[in-house]
């Protein structure tokens, strides 16, 4: 289970995005413990008001539970997982809230705990908390049989195409994928030995190479996002220095984009733009059908709980009438009648909670099942356009030499394969 941590503020901010439906088809609230709020938003104010009365400004230990995709997880093992997180840092009884997301198939857990401890009104300090939890998750990764990431395995072989939240937050400004975005730097980064190769092969992928703020060397996407080399290659600033020199030379930010604005022709954005319309045409379908889908799980999730919220009234009213009051109950204390039926009420009352959870994560595992044969289309799809605007982002390179026809002609070509594909369906595994 990877396990993604940081200290942080923003109560406000933090509990809003916890409970945003539009990024995430299902949100589920699991727990709010240690507050008196029920609300999550409230909750996490409450933390920061506690705060107000230390100099802590990162009163919040935010953490990410992400197990494999293809797992099947349960609940169990998120509550152990926290559980564990807690003894680690020193968290142990601290309020905590714990939220679960479910997304394009993929189920994960988030949960932030107050650092402040109201009796000594002081921060719980969180020494070497991501090394902890760096070796935590290798641990649930063993004890559970997932295959793991090689990079758990030895910390040289970690994927260079991971990302951080900055770099997903403006892959998803500029229309693309994280992943897809880091790969496509790192290999423009791995097939050159020069700036002038290096400036030409990112120019290939529909980006500039120019001087940043700082002096550093940074890439201008077409779309006017500016991409850190050093940042998406990985790669320490000395290296990205030692291969390609001095940065001063090169056009800053502000030039670059106004170049991008001269090659970018009226012709060259039609071309870009018809690319963007067909896309979006294309996933029109897909995007329904996931909509309709998610309102169906929803459905039949509130259906199920308000079932057993009815049949958990219902029982616990059976299990109080077996506690008899006046003469009858005293005289069930006398003769120990009481506490055995306290006793079978505590049985009655744990099997009924591990029924409902069973049922509950039936119902989830067998909609995230359905949920990820459609992600299957949709990742087909969405790799069919990154291939057509990467064939698009080519051409422009050759745009002057080749003129404007051949760019056309491509775009004609992908669109009749992108059709065909359509009418066979999706050829790709997940």
């Amino acid at each position: 289970m990877i396990l993604v941590a940081s200290q942080r503020g923003g109560a406000k901010q933090l509990g809003l995005h916890l409970l945003r439906a539009d990024e995430n088809e299902h949100v589920d609230v699991h727990e709010i413990s240690g507050f008196v709020s029920g609300d999550v938003v409230a909750a996490l104010k409450e933390a920061q008001a506690v705060a107000k009365g230390t100099r802590c400004k990162q009163y919040l230990f935010s953490v990410s539970l992400n197990p494999p995709e293809t797992e099947r997880v349960d609940i169990g093992v998120f509550e152990d997982a926290l559980a564990r997180i807690e003894e680690a840092n020193g968290l142990t009884g601290q309020p905590r809230v714990v939220v679960f997301h479910e997304k394009e198939g993929r189920r994960h857990c988030h949960a932030v705990w107050s650092r402040i401890d109201a009796q000594s009104m002081t921060a719980k300090p969180l020494p070497y908390f991501k090394n902890k939890l760096r070796d935590l998750g290798r641990e649930l990764y063993l004890e559970h049989g997932w295959k793991m990431p090689r990079g758990f395995m030895n910390s040289r072989e970690a994927d260079p195409r991971n990302f951080s939240l900055a770099q997903w937050q403006q892959a998803k400004r500029m229309g693309r994928n994280a992943r897809d975005l880091n790969s496509v730097v790192q290999e423009c980064w791995a097939v050159s030995d020069s700036r002038a190769g290096f400036a030409a092969s990112l120019k290939e992928r529909g980006l500039y190479l120019a001087r940043g703020d700082r002096r550093g060397f940074v890439a201008v996407s077409t779309e006017g996002e500016v991409l850190s080399i050093a940042r998406y290659t990985g790669q320490r600033a000395k290296a990205v220095n030692e291969r390609l020199g001095d940065p001063a030379g090169l056009p800053d930010v502000e030039e670059t984009k106004a170049r991008i604005a001269r090659d970018l022709t009226p012709v060259v954005r039609s071309y870009l733009g018809d690319a963007a319309a067909q896309a979006r045409r294309e996933m029109r379908p897909l995007d329904a059908a996931r909509r309709k889908m998610a309102e169906r799980h929803r459905t039949v999730r509130a259906k199920l709980k308000a079932n057993q919220q009815e049949r958990s009234t219902y029982e616990a009213r059976i299990r109080a009438g077996r506690l008899r009051r006046g003469l009858l109950g005293l005289w069930d204390r006398l003769t120990g009648r009481h506490t055995q039926s306290l006793e079978q009420n505590a049985r009655e009352a744990n099997a009924a909670a591990k029924r409902d959870r069973a049922e509950r994560k039936s119902v989830v595992e067998t909609q995230l099942a359905e949920r990820q044969k459609l992600q299957v289309k949709i990742r087909a799809m969405r790799e069919r356009h990154c291939t057509l605007e990467d064939d698009i982002r080519r051409e422009i390179c050759e745009l002057e030499q080749r003129g404007a026809e051949p760019l056309r002609e491509r775009f004609n070509r992908h669109s009749a394969k992108a059709q065909r594909h359509r009418h066979q369906g999706p050829t790709m595994e997940p």
